[in-house]
């Protein structure tokens, strides 16, 4: 087996242990009751924090929390936006950690947010790219050059997620701790809650990295 394959593997191992923990630290947080619902923790930390052009909605699914800096949104999943427990109030509490970033021009943000056009074409076309281009590697060989610059950005973009995330979190942790609407136990669990988090995108970048190197070594390797 090719140290690739065995890196493969092992990224794909911790992604499945990643998501197995944090589905159960959210089901768990999610029977702490707290004063607030995911909407009104929100609305709560953007006044706090003097932020009054974002608007705080309702989106359908599970997990499909998100901040939008176009519309200037914070979209809350349905379980998060009407439920009054600690793990809805640690994921709204992270989504205005965004706008948070946002309002203050937190560089990170602004350089993912700045990449967003690029990477929704170079996903659109990266793996096209890559695969004519090891079919038609020996007359053309440019084309799979292309999609190793695509997928570099993929990586780059998944890279600058890490600090933009993680920020968002202790962000969110902070204000926690001063909101007083929550006990000094029931922080520690939302800091749990989000560090869990936080590993999805340690593995994602980790795989995206892997990924490249890889692309790397058979189209550069095969120039040598």
């Amino acid at each position: 087996m090719s140290i690739y394959w065995i890196i493969f593997i092992g990224v794909a191992l911790a992604s499945w242990v990643v998501s197995k923990s944090l589905e159960s630290k959210f089901k768990k947080y999610s029977q702490v009751g707290v004063r607030l619902t995911g909407k009104e923790i929100a609305e709560k930390m953007l006044r706090d924090n003097g932020i009054t052009d974002v608007v705080v909605t309702c989106t359908r699914g599970h997990l499909t929390d998100h901040y939008n800096p176009t519309t200037k949104t914070i979209n809350l999943s349905e379980s998060v936006y009407s439920q009054a427990n600690i793990a809805a109030a640690a994921v709204a509490a992270h989504e205005c950690g965004h706008a948070v970033q946002h309002a203050t021009e937190y560089a990170p943000l602004q350089m993912r947010s700045s990449l967003v056009p690029v990477v929704s074409f170079a996903s659109r076309w990266v793996m096209w790219a890559i695969l004519i281009g090891m079919l038609v590697f020996v007359n053309f060989p440019y084309l799979a050059y292309f999609g190793v610059v695509l997928y570099g950005l993929i990586t780059l973009f998944s890279v600058i997620t890490l600090p933009v995330e993680i920020n968002a979190s202790q962000r969110a942790v902070a204000w926690l701790e001063e909101f007083g609407g929550v006990d000094r136990d029931q922080v520690k669990m939302a800091s749990d809650a989000l560090h869990s988090a936080a590993y999805t995108y340690v593995v994602a970048a980790l795989g995206s990295l892997a990924n490249l190197i890889y692309y790397l070594y058979i189209f550069f390797g095969r120039r040598d």
